[in-house]
C-alpha cells in the first residue's frame, strides 16, 4: 500500500479535524480541502490548498459544485497498480488523492426541528460528499476513506505504526463504514420526500428504505446465547419505548424493550389515570380510576403471581405512596412521563430496577395522540411490513345484535376490555369489570381455550364482567363458556358464517351482544 501523501477533507461536522489535519500536514501530507472546512483549516494555520486550486476550477451554484470533478474522482478512483491508469494519470497531469475525510451535510438534524422547511432540507441534502465518499471506497485497496471522527486518531496510530501508510484491514472496515453511513442517508432522504408527498406517495413501494441508527447493545436476546442491539429510527414525533429515558437501574434486555413496548402502547390507549402490568408481552394487570395508585391496587389484584417480575408502565406522574407500593414488590422495569423524587429515591433503593421516563406523553395525550407508521417483523429471508393497529373505537362503532341492549356501565367496561384485548396476543379472550381487567386467556390455537384460561387465570369474581375477544367466534361454544361463568356482555368484532348462532346462545343466556366490525390479531 502506498504511503499517505495528499488528503481530501470535507467535513461539515468540524470536531476534531483541525487537529487531525495538523498532525497529517506534520507527517507531510498534503491538504486540499473546501469551502468553510478550508476557512477553518487556513484559520487554524494548516496549510492547504483549496479545491478550485487543485482542479483549476472554481466552486459555483451557491457551493453546489465544488468536487464534482474528473481530477478529483480520477485522484480517488485510478488504480495504483493499474499500468492503463498510470498511463492516463500522466497523460492529463492528475494527481493521486490518497486520503479522503469528509462527513456529509447534516441532513438528519435538518429534517429534525419543527419549523424546517422544504427547500431548507433539500438544500442540506449532499451530493460532493458521498460522491466522494463512494468513489474513495470503491478503491479502498489504495485509498483511506474516513467518515467518522472517531477514526482520526486510529488513522494517525496506524500511519505511524506503517511508515505513513495505511493498511488493507483498516481501508476496508472504514469503507464498509461508509457504504453503511450513505445506505442510511439516502434512506433518509427517500423517506422524507415520501412524507412531503403525502396521499401520493405508494405506502408499499417496489423497494422499502430503513433508516436506523445503534443506540446501545443490549445486555442479550430474548436468551442469554443470543446477542443483540437496539436500534432507533432517525425521527420519531411520538412517546414511546424507543424515546424513553433510563434514569436508574441494570441495562436493558432485548425481553425488556419488548415488554416496555408493550406496557406504553396499552397505557397509551387512556387518557385517564391508567395503570398496565405486563409479562411476556400480554397484559396481566390493567384498570384506570381517578387516580393512579388506585388504578395500580386494581391492576396488581388482576393476577398477582404473573405481575412479579413484570413491566409496568403508568400515563400519570408516581408518587410517593405508589412507589412505595411498587417497592413491595419484585419489578423489572417501570415507565411513567415523571416520578416525584421522593418517589424516585423510594423505587431507586432497589439497584436494579430500571426506571423509564417518557417525559411528552401527558402533552401527547392531551394534543389528540397523534400516531403513524408502520410495524416490521423479520422472517427468515424476507421483512413483513404492515401499518400499525391504531384504529380507535368509540361507543357511535358499536353495533349491538343481541335482543338485550347493554347498559351505559357494559358499555365504559366493553370498551375498556376491547382496547385491553387489542394488546393481547391472538387468539385473544379477555374479562373486565368496570375498568378493571379481571382475566386473560393469551396466544391458544383455540378460542374457547383462550376463554376457559381467562377464566381459570381471575382472581377476582368472573360473575357480572364483560368478555372481549379479538376476532369473531367460529362457534357458539365460547359463549355458551362465558354464559356459565357469569358473564353478562361480550364485545367482539362479528363476521362469522356462525354468528347467527352465537347471537342466539347470547339471546338464550339473556346477555349482550356488541359487534365491532373490526378484528385486533395480535401475532
Amino acid at each position: 500500500m502506498k504511503k499517505i501523501e495528499r488528503a481530501l477533507i470535507s467535513v461539515s461536522d468540524k470536531t476534531g479535524i483541525a487537529e487531525l489535519a495538523m498532525q497529517l500536514s506534520k507527517r507531510g501530507v498534503e491538504i486540499i480541502s473546501t469551502g468553510g472546512t478550508a476557512k477553518l483549516l487556513k484559520g487554524e494555520g494548516v496549510p492547504i490548498k483549496t479545491i478550485d486550486e487543485f482542479t483549476g476550477f472554481p466552486e459555483m451554484l451557491d457551493g453546489r459544485v465544488k468536487t464534482l470533478h474528473p481530477k478529483v474522482h480520477a485522484g480517488l478512483l485510478s488504480m495504483r497498480d493499474n499500468p492503463a491508469h498510470q498511463k492516463t494519470m500522466q497523460e492529463y497531469s492528475l494527481e493521486y488523492i490518497d486520503l479522503v475525510v469528509v462527513n456529509l451535510y447534516p441532513f438528519e438534524a435538518t429534517i429534525k426541528k419543527p419549523d424546517v422547511t422544504f427547500p431548507e432540507a433539500i438544500e442540506n441534502i449532499d451530493i460532493g460528499g458521498p460522491t466522494m465518499l463512494r468513489s474513495a471506497s470503491k478503491n479502498f485497496k489504495d485509498v483511506t476513506v474516513i467518515t467518522d471522527p472517531t477514526d482520526y486518531n486510529k488513522l494517525l496510530e496506524i500511519m505511524d505504526q506503517n511508515d505513513g501508510k495505511s493498511t488493507f484491514e483498516f481501508n476496508r472496515a472504514c469503507a464498509q463504514k461508509v457504504f453503511a453511513a450513505t445506505a442510511y442517508y439516502d434512506s433518509l432522504i427517500a423517506d422524507f420526500l415520501a412524507n412531503a408527498m403525502g396521499d401520493e406517495a405508494p405506502m408499499f413501494g417496489e423497494t422499502k428504505t430503513f433508516g436506523y441508527r445503534k443506540v446501545q447493545s443490549l445486555r442479550y436476546g430474548e436468551n442469554p446465547h443470543q446477542a443483540a442491539a437496539f436500534y432507533r429510527e432517525a425521527k420519531i414525533s411520538e412517546p414511546c419505548a424507543t424515546t424513553a429515558k433510563q434514569l436508574h437501574g441494570k441495562e436493558l434486555s432485548y425481553n425488556n424493550f419488548i415488554d416496555l413496548d408493550g406496557a406504553l402502547e396499552l397505557v397509551k390507549e387512556f387518557t385517564e389515570p391508567a395503570a398496565i402490568i405486563v409479562k411476556h408481552t400480554n397484559p396481566c394487570g390493567a384498570a384506570t380510576d381517578n387516580d393512579l395508585l388506585t388504578a395500580y391496587l386494581k391492576a396488581r389484584e388482576t393476577d398477582p403471581d404473573s405481575a412479579f417480575g413484570g413491566i409496568l408502565a403508568f400515563n400519570r406522574t408516581v408518587e410517593a405512596p405508589l412507589a412505595e407500593e411498587l417497592s413491595k414488590v419484585f419489578v423489572e422495569a417501570v415507565i411513567a412521563p415523571a416520578y416525584t423524587k421522593e418517589a424516585f429515591d423510594i423505587i431507586s433503593k432497589k439497584k436494579n430496577i430500571r426506571i423509564m421516563t417518557v417525559e411528552d406523553l401527558p402533552q401527547w395525550l392531551e394534543n389528540g395522540r397523534p400516531a403513524s407508521g408502520f410495524m416490521t417483523r423479520k422472517v427468515v429471508g424476507g421483512l413483513l411490513v404492515q401499518e400499525r393497529d391504531l384504529a380507535v373505537l368509540g361507543p357511535e362503532g358499536l353495533k349491538c345484535v343481541t335482543k338485550r341492549e347493554p347498559t351505559e356501565e357494559e358499555v365504559k367496561s366493553l370498551l375498556f376490555a376491547w382496547k385491553c384485548c387489542k394488546h393481547v396476543k391472538s387468539n385473544a379472550i379477555v374479562y373486565a369489570k368496570g375498568t378493571e381487567l379481571v382475566g386473560v386467556g393469551a396466544g391458544q390455537m383455540s378460542r374457547v381455550d383462550s376463554a376457559k384460561i381467562g377464566v381459570m387465570k381471575a382472581r377476582k369474581p368472573i360473575q357480572g364482567c364483560v368478555m372481549a375477544s379479538d376476532a369473531f367466534f367460529p362457534f357458539r361454544d365460547s359463549v355458551d363458556a362465558a354464559a356459565a361463568s357469569g358473564i353478562t356482555a361480550i364485545i367482539q368484532p362479528g363476521g362469522s358464517i356462525r354468528d347467527e348462532e352465537s347471537i342466539a346462545a347470547a339471546d338464550e343466556h339473556g346477555m349482550t351482544m356488541l359487534f365491532t366490525g373490526m378484528r385486533h390479531f395480535k401475532h
